[in-house]
């Protein structure tokens, strides 16, 4: 069936499933792609698992998370040359190892973000009354769940009115909050040093950065490394907006691996002054006491800058997490939008509103599953269960980025030209790959043990974490099996709605990038919006 769809909107370029194209440059995919990752958030939410496994030796952490997140983003970057597909991580899944392979990835995906949203907006709604000083409220679970509520369908709105909207709010936002991170860091690192800090500071030493200094164990390692995947999570949103990308073989790509290295001084600097100023203690503002496990940032902030500079972290945390909401809810649509248009998903979830050329169903279903999520993780356990979800996200996270850094390798393998392109194609992502699969699976061997549980929570007789991470996962399975059932379902896993990795690239010698095109007879996915109209068989 020949689909010929009439277009959304006559004034912009449309892309293969009806986004706006060439909307972002650079400045703006890499902005995307940090504040996805929220930095203020991140570090409020993860800096205390991350010290609670490795202590003084948090930096190893994040050094060495940032080793297979680059590796992964060059995957990204390689694999976006030659399929820019909006999917990013299910497309190249279902490509290189079969269509179920891509199922369950784009599943995961799917889950992470609705899982760290409600996270995001507990975080949100939290410190929307801290902003005021109403702590009472702040510590009411209805007031801030309906506040955190809120928050998620006012980064629904934005990410449904437009790619360019979106980009704009982001780039205010990030700014403030990295100024706000910077300047605490700043102020702790001098008043450690001129002995203004009290008595739980310490200075920075060498061995902070030794990952074999104090007889580290693997598990605390691996629990470490798993915690700080998650604070670097976010930056492969700017490869989920690639079709809306200038030059959106290249940018993506390029905006990944500049964003990750970013995001690394940043990291970097908070946590050794974070450390440095109150250090690894459970006492007082301590990062391993029981406030710092869900909340790092505040009691820092408020030694570290005073009352008025607690105000403005405050502030940039409440930005950080509504940021991170936004940009969280923009590249899961773009997953389910790609999904749907190949048939791997119900087709409603396709449509393009004509007036915005964004995935609009795709992105309301994000809000309300957000909002469902939240609200049920709220409730249950008392809400326990809310501490358990940074390390079932990083889980999550490990999977999916694992299997992409082995897709790349295996899309790559024999088709490279020259040892340049063998390691950044094929040797580093299948590194990175591997690193994180292999830290994923011993860490979710640790979190079976309800004794090893970040929240103290047991399920069944396992741990929350393993249930929310793991046991998460495994539910794609059935509802896989289910959409298999179905007559789009049998269309998408037979390989009649996409074409594989062998039709994109060819080989050695030839033009990768001109291979990106599929043949029109295996996949090109009809553009959703003003309803198509048919146009032969």
């Amino acid at each position: 069936m020949i689909v010929t769809p009439r277009p959304a909107d006559a004034s912009a370029r449309v892309a293969g499933k009806g986004l706006k194209a060439g909307a972002l440059g650079l400045t703006s995919t890499i902005v995307i792609a940090v504040a996805s990752t929220a930095p203020a958030y991140a570090m409020t939410s993860a800096l205390g698992s991350v010290v609670s496994a490795m202590r003084t030796q948090a930096p190893v952490a994040i050094l060495a998370a940032f080793i297979p997140m680059l590796f992964i983003s060059y995957a990204y970057r390689a694999l976006n040359s030659v399929d820019p597909d909006c999917g990013t991580s299910f497309t190249w899944v279902a490509r290189a190892f079969g269509r179920r392979a891509g199922w369950i990835t784009g599943w995961v995906i799917i889950l992470a973000d609705v899982v760290v949203m409600a996270n995001l907006a507990y975080i949100a709604g939290t410190y929307t009354f801290m902003l005021f000083g109403l702590h009472g409220l702040a510590d009411n679970t209805a007031w801030s769940t309906l506040t955190g509520s809120a928050w998620i369908v006012a980064m629904t709105v934005i990410s449904w009115i437009g790619i360019e909207v979106s980009a704009r709010a982001q780039a205010m936002l990030l700014t403030l909050e990295v100024l706000v991170l910077l300047v605490m860091s700043a102020v702790a690192l001098v008043k450690v040093y001129t002995h203004h800090a009290g008595a739980l500071a310490v200075h920075p030493a060498a061995s902070w950065f030794n990952p074999f200094a104090h007889g580290m164990t693997l598990s605390a390692f691996t629990a470490g490394l798993i915690a700080a995947v998650f604070i670097y999570w976010g930056w492969d949103s700017a490869v989920a907006v690639n079709e809306e990308t200038a030059d959106a073989k290249v940018t993506p790509g390029r905006a990944a691996v500049v964003a990750t290295v970013l995001l690394l001084v940043i990291f970097t600097v908070v946590t050794v002054a974070a450390e440095a100023y109150a250090g690894v203690g459970s006492a007082g503002i301590g990062l391993t006491s029981p406030g710092a496990s869900v909340d790092a940032l505040s009691g820092l902030g408020q030694a570290v800058l005073g009352v008025w500079g607690f105000k403005l972290l405050i502030l940039a945390i409440l930005n950080s997490s509504a940021a991170s909401a936004q940009t969280t809810i923009l590249p899961t649509a773009r997953t389910t939008l790609s999904m749907a248009s190949y048939k791997a998903l119900p087709q409603r979830l396709s449509f393009i509103d004509k007036r915005f050329l964004t995935p609009a169903v795709s992105t309301w279903a994000m809000g309300v599953a957000s909002i469902a999520f939240y609200v049920a993780m709220t409730y249950v356990k008392n809400g326990s269960l809310l501490t358990d979800l940074i390390a079932a996200v990083g889980l999550q996270i490990a999977f999916y980025y694992g299997l992409t850094g082995l897709a790349s390798a295996w899309y790559f393998r024999g088709r490279t030209n020259g040892v340049k392109e063998l390691f950044l194609k094929i040797v580093l992502p299948l590194a990175g790959g591997l690193i994180l699969l292999g830290g994923g699976v011993y860490s979710a061997r640790s979190f079976w043990n309800p004794a090893h549980d970040t929240g103290g929570v047991t399920i069944w007789g396992v741990g929350g974490t393993f249930v929310l991470g793991v046991g998460a996962m495994t539910l794609g399975i059935p509802l896989m099996l289910l959409w298999n059932a179905t007559g789009s379902g049998r269309a998408y896993f037979a390989g009649q709605t996409m074409a594989s990795a062998r039709d994109l690239i060819k080989s050695p010698g030839e033009d990768l990038a001109a291979c990106a095109e599929e043949p029109a007879h295996l996949s090109r996915p009809p553009v959703s919006g003003a309803r198509p109209t048919e146009s032969g068989v």
